[in-house]
């Protein structure tokens, strides 16, 4: 009897041009994508039965709604991460531009009105069976930046439905040379200069989706409408100078940048314009090091008329 194992499973990704409607393969591009973990899958719950009157036994119970949900932690990579700032954002603004030859920059901004969706299957080969989700929205990405290690992802994902395959929807998807991001190529700045003393950091984006739940005879959304976005994240610094502290005291928000960088062309940066810090508590437990957490949340920015900026600079021609 056959076993599924992670080690052979397959992602495979898609644009939808309407919401829902799984791409024809013959004609849309499916990318065969690098992940790391998901539990994106469809799961329809039972509620008790409250029927009485016959017996203390219960009746049989009764299915709930399905939802279609999951995290999936994917890594930072050159060129397949735009994908996935493509669905997060919406397209990149302004046409790419080329600098240096082969390199290209594209810029996705927060706030876009409406967002894309995709189809994302994942694949067993093992068993065989392919989990084909359709309509699926990227509601949050969260990024964490450390010393050493590789640079990862955590996307969660709200779709709208799932189907069963006894085969792949796409036999011959589309690749991209694979180079990841790694922790020791990471960088935090504060307006435009270094930030020292980092000890780690994390940053949230979220949509914060709305999920249409109208009557349907299928239980499915209706869809997923973006909201009010936000930017969180926090900074673990070791306590050195009173920089970070006295932007907290005074209440002015500064910009922070959290990057990595392979090479001047071969780079991404999430840039948070209008940084507002709390005052944090300062604690001594001991004879080490006194450290402080700065948990930031970013507004947007008058002037420049996003909350974020994510470039990403690749060779890649367009997303």
């Amino acid at each position: 009897m056959a076993r599924a194992y992670g080690a052979n499973a397959t992602l495979l990704a898609a644009f939808e041009q309407t919401y829902g409607v799984s791409p024809d393969p013959a004609v849309d591009d499916f990318w065969k994508l690098p992940f790391i973990s998901t539990s994106l899958g469809s799961e329809q719950g039972l509620t008790p039965n409250d029927l009485i009157g016959m017996g203390r036994d219960p009746s049989a119970p009764i299915r709930d709604v399905i939802k279609v949900e999951g995290d999936m932690v994917v890594p930072v990579d050159l060129r397949y991460f735009g994908l996935w700032l493509k669905a997060l954002f919406g397209n990149p603004v302004g046409t790419p531009q080329t600098t240096g030859g082969a390199a290209v920059t594209h810029t996705f901004v927060s706030g876009g009105a409406s967002l894309p969706s995709l189809t994302l299957e994942t694949g067993l080969p093992d068993i065989p069976a392919w989990f084909v989700a359709s309509g699926v929205m990227v509601n949050s990405l969260q990024i964490k930046f450390a010393r050493s290690g590789a640079a990862n992802a955590t996307v969660g994902l709200v779709a709208q439905g799932e189907l069963r395959r006894s085969s792949p929807v796409a036999p011959s998807p589309a690749t991209r040379e694979f180079l990841r991001f790694n922790q020791f190529q990471g960088a935090i700045e504060k307006e435009g200069q270094p930030l020292g003393n980092v000890v780690s950091a994390q940053l949230t984006y979220s949509n914060n989706l709305e999920r249409i739940e109208t009557i349907r005879s299928d239980g499915k959304i209706d869809g997923a409408d973006p909201t009010v976005a936000s930017l969180t994240g926090n900074l673990e610094m070791r306590f050195a100078d009173t920089t970070l502290i006295d932007a907290a005291t005074d209440g002015q928000p500064i910009e922070l940048s959290f990057s990595y960088v392979i090479s001047a062309d071969r780079r991404i940066t999430f840039t948070a314009h209008e940084v507002y810090l709390p005052k944090p508590k300062l604690s001594i437990s001991g004879p080490g090091g006194i450290q402080a957490t700065f948990d930031w949340q970013a507004a947007k920015n008058a002037s420049r008329d996003r909350m974020l900026t994510v470039t990403l600079i690749n060779d890649i021609a367009s997303y």
